[in-house]
């Protein structure tokens, strides 16, 4: 399969890469600033990195038209770009908000649109979008996160109902504390409150996101879709 993952240059997009790569698909990722971890995973994997900012539209069309002239054609796609920040409601500014969801939500939808129109022409095709449960349960100090992810739970039942009768599905994986560098300024209280507050006590790893993400990617799940995957280990149960 041909496949496009944006926010591929770490964590669970470059788990990700490595995923597909390493089942003998053809991959090319997209990502905004990480060109050394970019060009690196590239030469390792033999994917395609393609620079791309996914809340700039114009730069969107570009790098999806480069994908696809790469790829030959596009399966799969993966909307994983993603951006988070702690920060207080009250001190939220018009630019911590329209950042926050002009790359997790509006980037998704840029990417989408693009992507889907070769999907309908093709009949066929998979997006699996990487939500949050925060976007499920909301999360104190993350608003905009928690809202963003939360509008990827609504584009995905939608798109799943427009796109199927073009035998397309289209699923969300929704992980939950991960060990990426996303994460890594958390300190060891907080890593254990949250490993406390997880049924099964640990926190998961980008393997086992990736892991999900390719499983709706493949035949065996081609009956599968609008639905949200929760990779989680329970917390958000």
């Amino acid at each position: 399969m041909n496949i496009l993952i944006t926010g591929g240059s770490r964590g669970i997009g470059e788990a990700c890469v490595r995923e597909f790569c390493a089942r003998g698909d053809r991959v090319a990722f997209l990502y905004r600033a990480q060109s050394e971890a970019a060009e690196r995973l590239a030469r390792e994997t033999g994917a395609m990195a393609i620079q791309c900012d996914v809340s700039d539209s114009d730069a969107v069309t570009d790098a999806v038209a480069k994908a696809a002239t790469f790829l030959g054609s596009i399966d799969v796609l993966v909307n994983n770009a993603g951006i988070s920040q702690i920060k207080l409601f009250g001190d939220l500014t018009d630019r911590d908000w329209q950042k926050m969801i002009g790359t997790n939500l509006t980037g998704a939808f840029y990417v989408t649109r693009a992507v889907s129109k070769r999907m309908i022409a093709q009949q066929s095709g998979r997006i699996v979008n990487i939500g949050s449960m925060w976007g499920k349960t909301g999360a104190s100090c993350e608003v905009h996160y928690s809202a963003a992810k939360a509008g990827l739970r609504g584009m995905t039942m939608a798109l799943a109902k427009e796109l199927g009768p073009s035998h397309i599905t289209v699923n969300c994986v929704e992980p939950g504390v991960i060990d990426t560098e996303m994460n890594a300024t958390l300190d060891e209280d907080t890593r254990r409150e949250l490993c406390n507050a997880t049924p099964l006590c640990r926190i998961g790893r980008a393997e086992e996101v990736a892991a999900a993400v390719c499983f709706l990617a493949s035949d065996a799940a081609s009956f599968i879709t609008g639905q949200i995957l929760g990779v989680d280990g329970g917390f958000a149960i």
